[in-house]
């Protein structure tokens, strides 16, 4: 029977048949009914999947938890995280309440972030008594332990401090009898599999393919009970030399003794891997081959080292140097690969920018229609049926550009590598009149065909996830359909870290969508520039750029429109954003720099630098922070407007009265935002700090930090923390939270 016609087969064959005679009338008047049948029992299947907290839709978990008396939290939006598991857990719970294992999981679960609890009791330096001695409570540290060092004022510290009777609930005060600390690692780790890493000529390897120099990221390993404190392995932290040094060293030593190393960091889920390209295949250099130490000077690794036997000495050999702080890497003098890969994680504070995160619903959103072609672009995939799958995204582009007008095309960019591809010239991408291109990071899988039973790739099919290719290469875009059309095409990239220049060329281009993409600071922008020709000056361009960071963005006059959100707009001591021509909307967004336009819709971003509005008479600027001195149009519970006012008045001051040079000055300053780092490839890039006023941090719409951040609700996490504690803490405790990234 076919489920989609179940009430059309229960009619009589005769029925059917006369119906078949009228043309089919009767069929689609109970295939509408169907549909409508289909719904209903969607729902009534949805109503028993409600009822359980693990099937639940997101809208009923606070209902469950009214039913359980989880009271007093905020609950938060889909992209800041769930409180599914903070309401399933909850008579696990209450049955361990007042534990520290209770108190860290409850952190974790009500923030969705890492998190460890330490009772600082433990930590102080006492006078032991004889009936209950602590052995590890010893009163200075051992200067040789130096992993231990490293840990010092930390969350996994052991060294012994004095007490501190400052109160810990301010973070203040840490070291004393009644203080618990909950630590919360706020930066999250995105793992990347198979990435080019960039040659630094004469020297080695940089794990970043742009060259520059980044700290690698933990893998967490999850914790399988709710009674087990994490440990350094279970969260998003840096990754610290010694504890990989001396593990890779105990493993080389155990292969010396013929014994099974104990392996944590290297184990099921290593936290880094390395790969020699040779003749176009792989080969991965085992971890028992690789030094862990400071190539801070490019040390080249000896060749091998010697480990004691039983009888002997043997050598084991030595391939490459790795420094997980810094995210170089140094070959054996005797290597000569022609490429190398890595496998490692990153870290980063959200979904911004080029990443391995899921990107599925916004190419699902953007397609006007099922593509009429596809190919994909590959070093490591084959074509396993009639797909073309090229190695060059040149190649790739120069099929697009000889598709008629009014196709739907995707080139999926289907691995993590590098792509030296110049896209200008005749190479240069081509949009034709009612055209739409999706070059987008994803994987393209093969799958069975229930006929042939042979794998093969279908047209419209892919995941974009897991990915972040790098293209290498300034690329110009143009679009070719007719002075006055009304469908000229329109280019999309979604996924790729770029570092070069994205530029409109003199043609007709209707939309320029960016989402998802890094266009490195200080290296790539996006550009049009001014042409002579009337027609050709992209008129109609619509420029749409989407959870990406941007190293800056110039446009001629001519184009009228530009929206930005959720971005990272990062101009350096230059312009951000210069747009005279253009209505901007600007949400959710941090811009660095200068920013000249037309004319600005803004809200919920930070303007760090002067910004100038041609056309103040028009638009509106809401829950933003930027200098007092800028041109805007109107603003509405802007910084530092706001505080200004707010002083004024706790000074009782009329309307006609102004505030000193002084305290205008004092005030100016506090608003000024402050960042936990500017400088691109720092894990807390755009991060805002702990010492940021308290009215940008909560300055948002809806009591979230303003700028790109702020779909991440962090104060709303920590006031829910605060809530949660009071009724999971013990009575004559106090607790502290510290972030630890």
């Amino acid at each position: 029977m076919n489920e989609r016609e179940r009430l059309y087969d229960l009619l009589p064959a005769i029925y059917r048949i006369r119906d078949a005679e009228e043309g089919e009338v009767l069929r689609a008047l109970l295939g509408v009914i169907e549909e409508e049948m289909q719904a209903l029992e969607q729902d009534i299947a949805g109503l028993y999947e409600d009822l359980f907290i693990e099937t639940c839709d997101e809208w009923v978990i606070p209902y469950i938890g009214d039913l359980l008396g989880v009271h007093g939290v905020h609950p938060l939006s889909v992209r800041a995280g769930s409180l599914r598991s903070y309401v399933a857990n909850t008579l696990a719970y209450r049955r361990r309440k007042g534990t520290a294992a209770v108190l860290e999981q409850v952190a974790r679960d009500i923030t969705g972030w890492s998190a460890h609890a330490v009772e600082f009791f433990e930590l102080l330096a006492t006078s032991q008594h004889l009936n209950h001695l602590r052995p590890h409570n010893i009163r200075t540290p051992d200067l040789r332990d130096t992993n231990q060092l490293e840990l010092l004022s930390g969350p996994f510290e052991s060294a012994m401090h004095t007490a501190d009777v400052r109160r810990i609930a301010t973070a203040g005060g840490r070291y004393n009898i009644p203080n618990i600390a909950i630590f919360l690692w706020r930066l999250q780790s995105y793992p990347l599999s198979r990435v080019s890493a960039c040659e630094v000529p004469g020297k080695g390897y940089t794990f970043d393919p742009t060259g520059i120099d980044i700290p690698l990221f933990n893998r967490p390993q999850t914790e399988r009970e709710i009674v087990h404190l994490a440990e350094e392995i279970n969260v998003p932290a840096p990754l610290r030399r010694r504890p990989l040094y001396d593990e890779l060293e105990a493993c080389r030593q155990a292969i010396t003794n013929d014994k099974t190393p104990q392996q944590v960091y290297f184990g099921q889920q290593p936290v880094f891997r390395v790969f020699m390209v040779i003749d176009g295949t792989p080969e991965e250099i085992p971890p028992e081959e690789i030094l862990i130490c400071n190539l801070s000077d490019w040390r080249i690794p000896p060749t091998e080292i010697d480990y004691p036997a039983p009888t002997s000495t043997v050598s084991h050999p030595i391939m490459a140097a790795v420094d997980p702080v810094l995210g170089r890497l140094v070959l054996s003098a005797s290597l000569l690969p022609d490429e190398v890969l890595v496998s490692h994680s990153y870290g980063f504070s959200g979904d911004v920018g080029a990443g391995a995160y899921n990107r599925t619903v916004f190419t699902r959103d953007v397609l006007n229609r099922t593509p009429d072609w596809q190919v994909g672009v590959s070093r490591e995939e084959t074509a396993v049926g009639s797909e073309k799958i090229f190695k060059t995204l040149s190649d790739a582009v120069s099929e697009w550009n000889d598709q008629p007008d009014g196709t739907v095309g995707v080139i999926v960019i289907m691995d993590s590598r590098t792509y030296r591809d110049d896209l200008t010239g005749e190479d240069a991408i081509r949009i034709p009149e009612s055209s739409q291109l999706l070059i987008v990071a994803a994987d393209w899988p093969a799958i069975e065909d229930s006929d042939s039973l042979v794998p093969r790739r279908v047209v419209g099919q892919f995941a974009a996830r897991d990915l972040r290719p790098h293209l290498l290469g300034n690329m110009d875009v143009s679009g070719t359909a007719g002075a006055g059309s009304h469908g000229p095409g329109e280019l999309v990239l979604c996924g790729i870290l770029i570092e070069d220049a994205i530029t409109v060329q003199e043609g007709n281009l209707g939309s320029l969508k960016i989402a998802h993409c890094t266009l490195v600071p200080g290296k790539a922008s996006i550009e049009v520039p001014y042409s002579d020709e009337v027609f050709l000056r992209n008129d109609a361009l619509k420029l749409t750029v989407k959870g990406t960071i941007c190293g800056g963005i110039v446009l001629s006059d001519a184009i009228q429109s530009l929206s930005v959100t959720d971005c990272i707009i990062d101009g350096g001591d230059g312009a951000a954003l210069d747009a005279m021509g253009a209505a901007v909307r600007i949400d959710r967004s941090t811009v660095i720099g200068s920013s000249n336009m037309r004319s600005l819709q803004a809200s919920n971003s930070i303007f760090e630098d002067v910004l100038n509005v041609e056309q103040r008479q028009i638009g509106c600027m809401r829950f933003c922070v930027l200098p007092y001195a800028s041109r805007t149009p109107r603003r509405f519970r802007c910084q530092p407007d706001l505080a200004l006012s707010n002083r004024a008045l706790r000074l009782n001051l009329s309307s006609a009265e102004y505030l000193s040079e002084l305290e205008e000055n004092a005030v100016l300053a506090r608003m000024h935002p402050v960042f936990t780092m500017l400088s691109y490839g720092e894990p807390a890039y755009v991060q805002l700090g702990s010492a940021c006023a308290e009215e940008i941090r909560t300055g948002a719409e809806d009591g979230s930090e303003m700028g790109v951040f702020g779909t991440l609700q962090q104060p709303q996490r920590e006031a829910n923390l605060h809530a949660a504690l009071e009724e999971y803490l013990r009575f004559g405790l106090d607790a502290g939270v510290f972030y630890v990234t």
